[in-house]
């Protein structure tokens, strides 16, 4: 009985680094959808300021800043996974379990963070549902959602990678 809960418990994990993986590709290609969008409108800016050919658009500047924060959204996510964006070796070398605890310590923190982002961002979306941006008329909850979005994410990749550390704590190999 014991030997069949730990295999489930590989399969749950693995299930969970495969989702986590898909949802870390699809993350990548919508950064660089985002950055690809975002060169449109600040292009534009640029040239209505310099020429005469084209008017000048105001509704560029809010349309920037909406892409950039998402821009900034989606790279937290792919960083938080790929442990790049929120981890900073300050110990020296440590042991396996040690470097297991210091990582799982981190994630812990990731944790605490995405749960703010998650409750908090909800209360920001819902306080944006009905409302709209000034210049280009945008459904400002499209931009608040970024932080539950965000949130939800880091959840997924900490709790991955919180699964590793415990395993390497309790003995198991990465």
């Amino acid at each position: 009985m014991i030997h069949h809960d730990r295999h489930d418990r590989t399969q749950a994990a693995e299930r969970l680094a495969s989702a986590d993986a898909g949802l870390c590709h699809l993350s990548v290609w919508l950064l660089a959808i985002t950055v690809g969008l975002l060169v449109i409108p600040v292009s534009l800016q640029i040239f209505s300021r310099y020429t005469e050919l084209i008017p000048s658009y105001i509704w560029t500047e809010e349309m920037a800043r909406f892409m950039f924060i998402w821009t900034i959204m989606i790279g937290a996510m792919i960083g938080v996974r790929e442990s790049t964006h929120f981890e900073v070796d300050v110990w020296p070398q440590l042991g396996p379990r040690g470097e297991a605890v210091a990582r799982l310590l981190g994630r812990l923190g990731v944790l605490g963070a995405a749960c703010v982002f998650v409750f908090a961002g909800l209360e920001f979306t819902r306080f944006a549902w009905n409302r709209t941006s000034e210049l280009a008329d945008l459904p400002l909850w499209l931009i608040h959602v970024a932080w539950p979005v965000a949130g939800v994410t880091w959840i997924m990749f900490a709790g991955e990678q919180i699964v590793d550390e415990a395993r390497i704590l309790i003995g198991a190999t990465r």
